[in-house]
């Protein structure tokens, strides 16, 4: 059964540190968590993947992120996993698959693999075992009206009911959101992205 993957991140951020592209003195965009959904060629949901990762530099959330992601410390502290441990995990879900970002996400995961293999840590599963494609730019332009918005926000923007329980900045209602706005442009007569190759997941492994 052919499949992709939609993905999202959300990684530590503070007052103004989008404004100031993460420039301020040990401000890492470091990943906190992880979503996703393994979807059919109709954009069914055939897999979710959801993990919250502790932050190695700044383990202590800021309040900023708590408040726009709904992520505490307990929460965090008790539940999530070590990074490199979730990035290989992550890693295998995705793999012999497309997996499509709405953004540069894949720059976010690429960034935190190094700084965990730079500190010796192991991460299982290659970062060249998915193909990886942002397409933003193939969605903003066959619905101009989202060329605005963020990936949670899609489905609102595309007069859309509401695909999930929660709220945009979480990474799993984000995924969500991502899928319900591919189905609909696909209903609609735009399609998939022509340049999207979908992968039987079976048939990779067996590669």
């Amino acid at each position: 059964m052919p499949t992709f993957v939609v993905f999202d991140l959300e990684f530590t951020s503070w007052r103004g540190a989008l404004e100031q592209d993460w420039g301020a003195p040990g401000q890492l965009r470091e990943i906190v968590q992880i979503g996703a959904l393994r979807l059919r060629e109709d954009c069914s949901v055939v897999e979710e993947y959801e993990a919250l990762v502790r932050p190695v530099v700044n383990p202590q959330l800021s309040a900023y992120f708590t408040e726009l992601t709904g992520i505490d410390q307990e929460t965090l502290d008790r539940e999530g996993f070590p990074a490199a441990e979730a990035f290989g995990d992550f890693l295998g879900f995705c793999r012999g698959q497309s997996v499509l970002s709405y953004g540069n996400d894949m720059v976010v995961l690429g960034e935190n693999i190094g700084w965990a293999r730079s500190r010796g840590e192991e991460v299982k599963n290659g970062f060249l075992d998915a193909h990886f494609l942002n397409i933003r730019p193939w969605l903003n332009s066959v619905a101009p009206v989202t060329s605005m918005s963020n990936v949670g926000r899609l489905w609102q923007d595309l007069g859309l009911p509401k695909p999930a329980t929660g709220e945009e900045h979480s990474a799993l209602f984000d995924c969500y959101s991502f899928a319900s706005a591919l189905e609909y442009l696909r209903g609609s007569g735009a399609g998939l992205p022509a340049f999207l190759p979908l992968t039987n997941p079976a048939a990779a492994e067996d590669a």
